[in-house]
């Protein structure tokens, strides 16, 4: 009589999801309940999925920021808190079976204390996806519609074909003679920060399409230059991407001279092709006014 073989092997789980540090997540069944940064919440919006909650970076304050948040139903999520007061316990409160984050580089989580993030590693999934100056817009923009995929959702059809639209468009407005653009951050009466166009996947972008940007002084930090108004206007930008995040302060562009356009700029933009394809489409707009 010949015996039964009995496989020793571990059933493949029934939902897994490598992120960008290269660590699988898994879970028994399809997650359901995501708790999301901001960003990314807003992504997954954008591609037919709702998070249970969201949460914000230690810029953010006891409300979402609405210049963060894309689409999002914002009345209808629970908004689990920011920085030193968002806590895994909330997070876990929430009743979510899933954890998607944004990384700036190296993998930390982005917007959390690492003993808050390191916990929430044991108890449940957690997805991260990198955003950093690493990555190009559609890296970023592919990890997102892998893990939506993942999910069971997808961005409509449409959305991509309105992407390669916005693209195309900008392409055709874009050349050395064009309105050259400043990416800058207000920080009050005295300071600006200012873009170092390289350092951010979505000015990169415009770059590649042959958008002309200018740059700081090399002076500063990797992503920001800050400097005083005068040093910004002496640049001599025409059109001004402007920070309208709500940790930073109000543009008034007359202090950059006369005749510059502001356009609204978000740093953090979700990265799905609805958002990417808005933001190509309002500075080819500016370009071709």
């Amino acid at each position: 009589m010949t015996s039964a073989h009995t496989d020793s092997t571990p059933a493949a789980p029934g939902w897994q999801f490598t992120d960008s540090r290269g660590q699988l997540a898994t879970a028994p069944t399809r997650p359901t309940r995501i708790a999301a940064y901001i960003q990314a919440g807003a992504t997954l919006w954008d591609h037919g999925l709702r998070p249970t909650g969201i949460f914000g970076s230690f810029h953010d304050g006891p409300t979402p920021d609405r210049a963060k948040s894309g689409s999002l139903p914002l009345s209808d999520l629970a908004y689990l808190g920011a920085g030193a007061t968002l806590g895994p316990d909330s997070v876990l409160a929430s009743g979510a079976d899933l954890l998607v984050a944004v990384s700036y580089g190296g993998g930390a989580v982005y917007g959390m204390e690492p003993d808050a993030a390191k916990h929430l590693e044991e108890q449940l999934p957690v997805v991260v996806i990198d955003v950093g100056q690493g990555r190009s817009l559609e890296e970023v923009r592919a990890d997102f519609a892998a893990l939506a995929d993942s999910l069971g959702s997808t961005e409509p059809p449409e959305a991509g074909r309105q992407l390669a639209d916005a693209q195309a468009r900008l392409k055709s407005l874009a050349s050395p003679a064009a309105p050259a653009i400043l990416a800058l951050s207000p920080a009050g009466d005295t300071q600006v920060h200012l873009a170092r166009p390289q350092a951010w996947p979505d000015l990169r972008a415009l770059t590649a399409l042959g958008v002309p940007l200018l740059s700081p002084p090399p002076e500063g930090g990797m992503n920001w230059a800050t400097v005083d108004w005068p040093t910004a206007a002496a640049l001599t930008p025409r059109i001004v991407l402007a920070d309208v995040r709500a940790n930073a302060e109000l543009l008034d562009p007359a202090r950059l001279g006369e005749g510059v356009r502001a356009l609204p700029w978000n740093p953090e933009l979700p990265a799905s092709s609805t958002s990417h394809a808005l933001f190509y489409d309002t500075v080819a707009d500016a370009l071709s006014n």
